[in-house]
Order: structure tokens, then sequence, then C-alpha cells
């Protein structure tokens, strides 16, 4: 057995999901859209295993956060005149709170395949965090849906609209504002809203650039524990770094040559596996080794994947073998310690959600709204694909042995007998 390999086993055998209910992040409780859950429902159509189905008004991309037995999300109208955070009981599916948080008087244009209400709302006890880019940041009480704070002046000009979702660390709201005029990540105090840090990207890289889409990010940052301390791992247009959370300081980049994808960073064995957007027929992914110290690019890029790239999904990392679809289908498996591929199958179908691993299979999530589900290993396995009305552009969520999945139009919770 090779030493890499052994490596990561004792990494997720000591890094193992917490055993919980909630889902209080867009990609779960240990950020890289992995569950411990078991039970978890094999087949599903719109007659067969679905526990309720409850149509959300407008338009919205996040995924459904749930926090406490319920279950919040945002959504907003296609103009993005009005911006909402939603609350659905997770027993009944009956809505708990239905808040209008902003009502932008000038909404920027948007990515046709984008929405208003794309990022995610993170969640603690008692409080749901709700961000919609340029166009403002709340703070509201989960109990009675009261909005707490408000912040709308911290601003970028988006282009195609925002995506990227809000993380908490200690007592920060960390949020990422990539415009094609300003770039920078942002840290508020979480009680008060009031700004503790702000940092910005480097403006002498950002000069060289003549194409504005290449100044844009959509990525979410991820706090992770890097030698025994906590570090921001950002990915941003042409670049990824890392920071130390409670200041915003850079301590190391590592430099590439394009806008970054919306796909979310994921970790294990000391590495980090970062899009690094581009084109659909240029996009790479890198294999980046943590503990760094300035500018890394040229010593601590292990391996890249510059084949059938995912842009839009995250992949999934069980073991040592990493899992990525592409957004036009393209599902792999690659070595994660060194970057060789391992089977390849096209599944068909457009991608935009990330990828999920509970109860030791894979649920890939389509446009179209099927979810291919695999058995994870070496050898591709289909385990079954399942058929929902509408198509999937929110990633999905766990709550015990239930699957929370939402289509362009209804929220389901999926489970078995």
């Amino acid at each position: 057995m090779r030493a890499g390999f052994l490596v990561f086993m004792v990494v997720m055998s000591v890094c193992p999901s917490p055993a919980r209910a909630d889902w209080p992040d867009w990609r779960g409780p240990t950020a890289d859209g992995r569950s411990d859950a078991t039970g978890l429902p094999l087949t599903w159509s719109e007659t067969e295993n679905v526990l309720w189905k409850v149509p959300i008004h407008d338009v919205g991309h996040s995924t459904p956060i749930v926090q406490g037995g319920q279950i919040w999300m945002t959504t907003a109208t296609e103009d993005g005149s009005s911006l909402y955070a939603v609350c659905l009981d997770l027993t009944t599916g009956a809505v708990v709170h239905d808040v209008e948080v902003f009502q932008p008087n000038e909404p920027q244009k948007i990515h046709p395949t984008n929405t208003y209400a794309t990022p995610s709302v993170v969640v603690e006890e008692g409080r749901v965090y709700a961000h919609f880019g340029t166009f403002g940041t709340a703070c509201l009480d989960s109990e009675t849906g009261e909005v707490l704070w408000r912040r709308a002046d911290l601003n970028c000009e988006h282009l195609q609209g925002p995506v990227a979702s809000p993380v908490l660390f200690d007592d920060l709201l960390i949020l990422h504002y990539e415009g094609i005029d300003t770039q920078f990540i942002a840290a508020l105090d979480k009680n008060s809203g009031k700004t503790v840090w702000l940092e910005g990207r480097p403006q002498k890289l950002y000069k060289t650039v003549e194409n504005v889409h290449f100044l844009k990010g959509y990525s979410t940052p991820v706090v992770l524990d890097v030698d025994g301390k906590a570090q921001l791992v950002s990915n941003g247009a042409l670049l990824v770094s890392g920071h130390e959370p409670r200041t915003g300081k850079e301590l190391w980049r590592v430099e590439y040559r394009d806008d970054s994808a919306v796909s979310r960073i994921v970790s294990g064995g000391g590495l980090l596996f970062v899009n690094a957007g581009g084109g659909p027929n240029s996009a790479e992914l890198l294999a980046v080794r943590q503990g760094g110290v300035g500018n890394v690019t040229e010593s601590h890029v292990v391996w890249k994947m510059t084949e059938d790239v995912p842009l839009t999904s995250s992949p999934v990392l069980v073991g040592d073998l990493l899992y990525t679809v592409s957004d036009r289908g393209v599902l792999k498996c690659t070595e994660a310690s060194t970057g060789k591929m391992v089977w390849a199958e096209r599944i068909g179908g457009d991608y935009g959600a990330s990828l999920l691993y509970a109860d030791n299979r894979i649920y890939v999530c389509s446009r179209k709204g099927e979810t291919t589900i695999i058995e994870p290993g070496r050898t591709f396995r289909a385990l079954a694909v399942n058929k929902l009305d509408g198509g999937f552009f929110a990633s999905p969520a766990v709550s015990d042995a239930s699957l929370l999945l939402r289509t362009k139009t209804h929220l389901y919770r999926i489970q078995g007998e």
C-alpha cells in the first residue's frame, strides 16, 4: 500500500464528519459535501418516497440550510427588486417565515443562468445570515424572523450576479466581493454587522488584466485547520490564497491565468483541490500542497487536471479518491495524491449542483432534475438514477435520514421507508 494512500486514510480517520442532523453551511457541517447520515433513500420519483413537496415562490439557487428543525433558503423576484429569506418547518414543510429582506432600487443585470438569490445562507443557533452580494447582507432571528441588522454599503459590480455564500468563523461573518470594479474580502462582526477587517485583492496583478471577466470571482471561501491553526482559504480571480481569518492578512498565494470557478475548495491529505477557472475547454483543477508562505505558485502545485474540469460543481473527496463532475456531465474519479485518473464516465446532461457523499454513496444532481447515485470506488458502479420535475441548480442537503432537494420551483424532502 502506497504511503500517500496511508496519509489520506489517517487524515480521514482522525477528522471524521461530526454526527449532526443539521446542515448549517452550503456544503454541510464539514463544508465539503460529506455527511455521516445513514438510511438515506436510494430511489424516488414524484410519487415515491416524497415525504413532502412545497413550492418556493420566485427564483433562487441557494441550497436549503437546516438548523434546529428549520430549513432556510433565499429567493428573489426575477428582476431583483425583492430579496427574501424563507423558512420552512423540517417536519411538515409548512412555511414558518417569509421575510422580504431587501428591496434594491436599481438591481444590476445578472447572467441568464444566475439568480439574485444564489448565495446560500449560513446559520447557527438562533441566527440566520443571508447574503445577496452587493445588494446586501442581513442577520435574522431564526425564531421570530426579525431582521437584527442589515448592511448594504459594501458593493461591487458583479457583472453576472452574486454567487459566493457567507462563512462563519468565531464571531466573524466572512464575505467575498469579487466584481469587475473592486475585489476584496470582508469580515463583519456577526453580532452587530460592523466591519472588522477588509482585505483587498492584489491590484498589481489585476491591473494586467484586459478581459474584465477575469476580474470576477464566484467561489465561497473555506476555513481549514492547517498545521494546528485556523486558515481562511480564498479562491478569487487569478489566484487562490490563504489568510489569517482574524485579520485577513495574506499568508500565501498560488497565481493562475483566469477567473475563479464557482466550485468550492475541498481538502485532504495536506492538499487543497482548487478550481482555477477558465472556459469549458481551458479550465484547470490544481492540487496545492498546504503550508506555504508567500508566492508558492512554482513550489506547491503538486498536479493539475486539465480535461473535463468542473466550473460550477464542487468535488467530493472519499479516502484517496477525488470525484468531480464537469458541467457537461463527465463524472471522474481521480487519485487525490497523484492526480492519476482512475475512471471517467459520461453520464449525460448539464451539471451545476455540488456532489454529495453520504451513506457510502455519491449523489450527482443534474439541471434536468435527475440524480445519479454511484458507489464510490475504483470501478464505476451506478446504483440508481432518479428523476424529479424541474432542474437542480441548488446543491443537495441532508437532515437525519432524508435528502432535501431544491428544484427550480419546489423543495422536496425525500425519505425512504
